[in-house]
């Protein structure tokens, strides 16, 4: 059956600048980065491919980008002034401009930095109307679009570890949407990332810490439309 159309689907997203998927959807990518990185970055990367690197200085996409990972929604009007606002705060950003037609058109690498986190690739694409998802992280794959709270998760590959976390969010009746797991290799690093109804809970967050070999946790809310 058909999705039914919304009247977000019918008009598009309210936003700055002049395209929904060079502009906004610029904007919800750079966002749900910095939201996943989960600190100012000293230095940004952004590595863009094939439209948005041809067309995407015209549609202020280098802008939406800087704007999002400054946490900037769509409709906030610092977005056309990001990279000032970048310069007061420190942060240090490149932009480069690539084909590779292996990508979806409207792809880009968002490559953060800074001393304590230290180096995270987070790669996205932005759909149209608005509509992005964050495809890898860190190597791993992803679905996140921002429709769903979403619990992200990088640990060590053992048995009992996607147990642990889905019994505890049923222990505090939290419906799981969807969900995705990926890994390097038996007993190295994995990821999780499970889409759900409702809010996590600081108790919640704060349970998976005590998990031993958890190397990242990050809840990210539902992107404002």
């Amino acid at each position: 059956m058909e999705k039914a159309k919304t009247l977000f689907d019918v008009i598009g997203p309210v936003m700055i600048g002049p395209s929904s998927s060079h502009t906004a959807g610029a904007v919800r990518i750079g966002y749900l980065a910095g939201k996943i990185f989960g600190e100012r970055p000293d230095k940004v990367t952004f590595r863009l491919y094939n439209s948005f690197a041809k067309t995407g200085r015209g549609h202020g996409t280098d802008k939406g980008l800087l704007g999002g990972v400054l946490g900037y929604d769509v409709d906030n009007e610092n977005i056309k002034n990001a990279c000032n606002e970048a310069d007061k705060l420190g942060i240090s950003y490149n932009f480069e401009y690539r084909e590779d037609y292996t990508r979806h058109p409207n792809s880009v690498d968002i490559i953060l930095e800074n001393s304590s986190i230290g180096k995270m690739t987070i790669s996205g694409i932005s759909a149209g109307a608005g509509e992005v998802a964050i495809t890898r992280i860190n190597g791993y794959k992803f679905n996140i679009n921002g429709d769903y709270d979403t619990l992200i998760l990088i640990y060590k590959d053992k048995p009992g570890m996607i147990y642990r976390v889905t019994a505890l969010l049923q222990g505090q009746d939290i419906n799981i949407a969807s969900m995705h797991c990926d890994r390097k290799a038996k007993g190295q690093q994995a990821s999780m990332g499970i889409c759900v109804d409702g809010c996590i809970s600081d108790y919640i967050i704060s349970e998976l810490k005590k998990i031993e070999e958890v190397y990242l946790i990050r809840n990210i809310e539902v992107l404002k439309k």
